[in-house]
Parts: structure tokens; sequence; C-alpha cells
């Protein structure tokens, strides 16, 4: 968190205070510029009003270089930054091992921050492995991923062999699982 002062009024003359000041926060206020009451409660008592802007630093993923279409993305091309919880807008991603091997689905700009919808882990038109399991059998084959999805999401997959469309979650591995 970083707490920057708006700087004080030459003209406003501040009496040295003999005791702690003291100082209020609003409550429950989700601004970034906030005013601080600063008082002073000794014989020569003292109010001020300070305005100071919050910044609540978050950790997200950035691209470190200009990332094509297409281009997977890995250790060389993605970090993990800190910036103004105020700058994001949407969802943003902090843990790089949860997209490493995912294809850039547009260009995507040196240090703006990632959201889910600027990548997929299984993109319309890859081969992917489609896996149907149950407590007693497991059955692998191939298919052809029917839309884009990532980590977690169902995805609409077509069967190689039986031309048949399936409907399946994306594991970790970008492999389909049917359950």
């Amino acid at each position: 968190m970083v707490i920057t002062p708006a700087d004080i009024d030459p003209r406003i003359i501040i009496k040295p205070c003999q005791t702690p000041l003291v100082l209020n926060i609003p409550e429950n206020n989700s601004s970034r510029n906030v005013n601080v009451k600063i008082s002073c409660d000794d014989s020569a008592s003292w109010v001020l009003y300070l305005p100071v802007r919050i910044e609540t630093q978050v950790p997200v993923l950035v691209p470190n270089q200009s990332i094509g279409k297409g281009s997977i993305l890995d250790h060389s091309n993605i970090v993990l930054t800190y910036v103004d919880q105020f700058e994001l807008r949407g969802e943003s991603l902090n843990n790089i091992d949860e997209i490493i091997g995912a294809k850039a689905k547009r260009r995507l700009s040196k240090d703006k921050p990632l959201s889910p919808r600027s990548f997929c882990m299984v993109c319309r038109g890859d081969n992917v492995e489609i896996i149907a399991k149950s407590e007693i059998f497991m059955i692998q084959t191939e298919g052809v991923a029917l839309k884009d999805a990532n980590v977690g999401e169902q995805i609409r997959v077509k069967n190689n062999r039986s031309g048949r469309i399936v409907v399946g979650t994306v594991n970790p591995d970008h492999k389909v699982i049917i359950n």
C-alpha cells in the first residue's frame, strides 16, 4: 500500500503538539482519495484535514514484451508485477503456473495486465486428448476443440473417431475430461 499525502498549504501555521497526534481515516471508504483528520489534543488543540491518495498494489501477470496472436505464453514473456488496484479493469491473474503453455488469442501489449479472455489453454481447432473415465474404466481418444477454453471451463469437442460432439472440462494438462 502506498499513501501519498498532499502538500499542506504554506499559509497554514501548525503549532507543535505536545501529545501524540490523532489520525482518523474514514471507515468504509473505497475511494483512492481520502481526507484524513489530524488533530492535536493538548492545551493548544487544533484540527487539520489532509488529503491523501491511497494506492493498494496488487500482483498481476503482464507480458514483458509485445506478444503476437497465437504465441505461447511462458516464463520468458510473462512476469508478475504490482499495479494499483484502481487501474485494473475486470478480472486479472496472478499465478503464472496457471497460464504456462496457453496461446494468446490476440496481440498482447507489453505491461498490460492479462485477463482470462486474452488467452486460451485449448483453442478452437486444436487437437486434444479426450478422456472419459469412471471408477472402473478409462477411455482415451482424440478430438478437435470447437471453441476456446481455459482450465476448469467446459468445452465442446468433436470426437475424431465417431464424429460425435461431446462436452468436457479442460484440465491443467490441456486434456478434456468427460465424467
